[in-house]
C-alpha cells in the first residue's frame, strides 16, 4: 500500500515537472522572454516580432519634407505582448517593454487604387527597451538599439548613446518616451483604462 502511494506521488511529481518548467518560463520578466542579451550587452536582434502586437506605421516621405526629411521610410513599430497587456490596463509602459521598429522603403506613389505611399522593401531594424536594471541611467530607463538600415542586418546591437534617439525622445515624445501621438492604437488602448 505504502509502496503504490510513493509510486503515484512519484508519477504525479513527473508529470507535473513540465507544467512547473512552463510557469517559470511565463514568470520571468517580459524583457527576458523577448530580448536576449550577451555577456558584454550587446542586443540580438529579435525574431518573431511580427507576430506581437502591431501599433502603426507613420511615414515622412522625402516628398513632403524638401527632398531630405530625417526618416524617409515607413516604420512599422510592434510591441511585446505582455507589454501591451500591461499598458491595455494601466495606461503605462512597464519593465520590459520592448517596441520594435521595421523599417520600409517607400515604394511606388501609385497602385490600382490612385496614388499615396506604398511600401517598397525592408530597409532596416531598430528596437527600443525598457529596464531600468539594465540600463539605470537612461532617461525613462530606455535604451535605444539599431541593427542598421540596410540588409543584411547586424546580427547584435550595442545600446545608442543617449543623445542619439533618448534625447528626442524625452523632449518630444508624449508619454513615457513613446511618440503615443503618431499611434492610434496606442491611445485608444490607454483610454481604455
Amino acid at each position: 500500500m505504502i509502496y503504490r502511494m510513493i509510486e503515484k506521488g512519484v508519477i504525479a511529481l513527473a508529470a507535473a515537472i513540465p507544467l512547473l518548467v512552463i510557469a517559470a518560463l511565463f514568470a520571468l520578466p517580459a524583457a527576458a522572454q523577448d530580448v536576449k542579451f550577451d555577456s558584454d550587452g550587446a542586443l540580438a536582434q529579435p525574431t518573431g516580432y511580427r507576430e506581437w502586437v502591431y501599433v502603426g506605421t507613420p511615414v515622412t516621405p522625402n516628398d513632403m519634407n524638401g527632398g531630405e526629411a530625417p526618416f524617409p521610410e515607413f516604420h512599422n513599430v510592434y510591441i511585446n505582448p505582455s507589454a501591451w497587456a500591461h499598458y491595455k490596463s494601466t495606461g503605462e509602459f512597464p519593465e520590459g517593454t520592448v517596441l520594435v521598429k521595421e523599417l520600409v522603403s517607400v515604394g511606388s506613389k501609385a497602385a490600382s487604387s490612385g496614388k499615396g505611399y506604398f511600401m517598397g522593401e525592408f530597409i532596416g531594424l531598430e528596437t527600443a527597451i525598457k529596464d531600468s536594471k539594465r540600463f539605470p541611467k537612461e532617461p525613462g530607463y530606455w535604451a535605444y538599439f539599431s541593427f542598421g538600415h540596410s540588409y543584411p542586418l547586424a546580427k547584435e546591437a550595442k545600446a545608442q548613446k543617449t543623445a542619439t534617439c533618448a534625447a528626442c525622445h524625452q523632449a518630444l515624445a508624449a508619454d513615457d518616451m513613446v511618440f503615443t501621438q503618431y499611434y492610434p492604437v496606442l491611445r485608444a488602448a490607454k483610454g481604455t483604462r
